[in-house]
């Protein structure tokens, strides 16, 4: 299915999604999508557990995959740009069964993920009112993302446009800080500070293998967010143009955003330092990024760096409202969910589908009072895998596609946007993805004995996956669709 833009008439409802996304909307969206904690604090924990040189590996390698995966979501996305994306794509290209499940898989994760934003935010603004109720926060936050969703598609593009450009700051700021000091230019006692971190015990590698399996999987959890462009492809005005444009930058901020700062904070700071394992959503005061300020001299860099990471949750709230909310209304549309789902307000917005998850982002957020949070924890961790369970399919689809592709006659010069190293890309990602599948909780089963449930709670998400999908054919005794009968059409359905 994809959303072609018609004019609109009268005061009724909408029947398309409207064309709301500029080129800059889109590539802020690109930008943006995976810079947040995983940055500002998860890559302390990082070069802590494997070392500066064993986190820039890991970041690395995952970067490497995610540039593929981007490179493959913008060939489908650009040739059937859909809200709908990975239901659709799994659908056309592989089968009903896996597009439905897949789907679901998305839904699932993002709209967990509001909640989880919801925790991490109440938390934050304790920094500030430590007395205040928490639940009043929640409320506040999650009718701001209400709010913003509600009012249009252009709200969301805005709104992330904003947040993108405070966090890219951000970064940037940090950078240059953070270069002045390994010069000795600024902070300090003007010494240059050499690699001497890096080679702390003789190597810039630190805790083993398993450690360095852990900082990928922590890697590919921060890089996630960044195939919501995929999804705002559906609402863009011209993405022939823009996603490509968008998909570009992918490396670009990789390179700079990622592997810079670790490259930066490995130098600075020695993977010794207790702080670093310190850092989280409780405990901003030792972020990476507020270590390195308060050593450059800036005394309010715990409340600036506080005030950033609480805009990087909301932004990741936010685009998980907006994602899910579309692919919902998108397999509402192709009978995958109820079609009351399906239908659009006079602003083009799926209401009932943001409804729909914006309740389960609450209840979710309310189970965490209850029995110590044990029906949220469950929710939370049923959630880790389904990211890296997008991004295979995301792989797959394109492998299908291309092969379909050429299988039915087509010239691949017909292709508005060719991914670069096909079929390298996406097998390496396919591979890659499927080791952070199977390595999720590898420590289960190194240990004295097996730790069944930590196998349980890690693992959760995969099997309830796969009996959607298996479940799913056999009730509708669908099978996989051969390349020559791929859908590979360009109208909407």
């Amino acid at each position: 299915m994809q959303e072609t833009s018609h004019p609109q008439t009268g005061s009724g409802p909408a029947t398309e999604l409207k064309k709301s996304f500029k080129a800059r909307h889109l590539t802020m969206i690109a930008l943006g999508g995976s810079i947040g904690t995983g940055l500002f604090l998860a890559s302390g924990g990082a070069i802590a557990a494997s070392g500066p040189g064993g986190a820039l590996l890991a970041y690395s390698a995952v970067g490497i995959m995610v540039y593929f995966l981007m490179t493959s979501l913008g060939e489908l996305a650009t040739y059937l740009p859909t809200s709908g994306s990975f239901s659709t794509y799994g659908t056309r290209f592989i089968s009903p069964a896996f597009g439905f499940a897949i789907g679901w898989n998305f839904w699932y994760n993002w709209a967990v993920t509001i909640a989880a934003e919801l925790s991490a935010a109440t938390v934050i603004i304790k920094y500030w009112f430590p007395d205040s109720p928490s639940v009043l926060w929640s409320l506040v936050f999650l009718l701001l993302m209400f709010g913003l969703n509600f009012l249009s598609s252009r709200g969301y593009g805005e709104s992330e446009y904003w947040f993108a450009i405070i966090k890219i700051i951000t970064v940037v700021v940090f950078l240059a800080v953070g270069v002045l000091m390994i010069f000795g230019i600024m902070g300090g006692d003007g010494t240059v500070v050499g690699f001497s971190n890096f080679q702390l015990g003789g190597t810039s590698f630190h805790g083993g293998f398993f450690a360095f399996v852990g900082v990928f999987m922590a890697a590919g959890f921060s890089f996630q967010g960044t195939e919501l462009v995929g999804v705002a492809a559906g609402e863009s005005e011209n993405p022939r143009r823009n996603v490509p444009l968008a998909i570009r930058q992918v490396f670009w901020r990789i390179l700079i955003f990622y592997i810079l700062a670790i490259f930066v904070i490995g130098m600075l700071i020695p993977y010794t330092n207790p702080d670093l394992l310190r850092g989280g959503i409780d405990d901003i005061g030792v972020s990476p990024f507020t270590i390195v300020f308060n050593k450059a001299g800036l005394a309010i860099a715990a409340s600036v760096m506080n005030a950033v990471i609480l805009s990087s949750v909301l932004s990741a709230g936010n685009s998980g409202m907006y994602a899910s909310t579309r692919v919902l209304y998108a397999m509402a549309k192709d009978g995958m969910a109820p079609r009351a789902l399906g239908k659009l307000n006079r602003r083009g917005v799926p209401v009932g589908a943001l409804l729909v998850t914006t309740a389960v982002g609450m209840l979710a957020f309310l189970a965490s009072f209850f029995g110590d949070g044990a029906v949220y924890n469950w929710l939370l961790n049923a959630s880790g895998m389904c990211g890296f369970i997008n991004w295979l399919g995301i792989a797959v689809c394109h492998y299908r596609f291309r092969r379909a592709f050429v299988a039915q006659g087509h010239s691949l010069d017909e292709l508005p946007y060719r991914a670069k190293w096909f079929p390298f890309g996406p097998l390496f990602a396919f591979v890659l993805c499927m080791i952070a599948i199977l390595g999720q909780n590898m420590g289960a089963f190194t240990g004295g004995h097996i730790d069944w449930y930590g196998i349980l709670v890690s693992y959760i998400s995969l099997p309830l996956f796969l009996l959607i999908w298996v479940g799913y054919r056999w009730f509708r005794k669908s099978a996989i669709v051969p390349l020559d009968q791929c859908d590979l059409s360009t109208e909407a359905k």
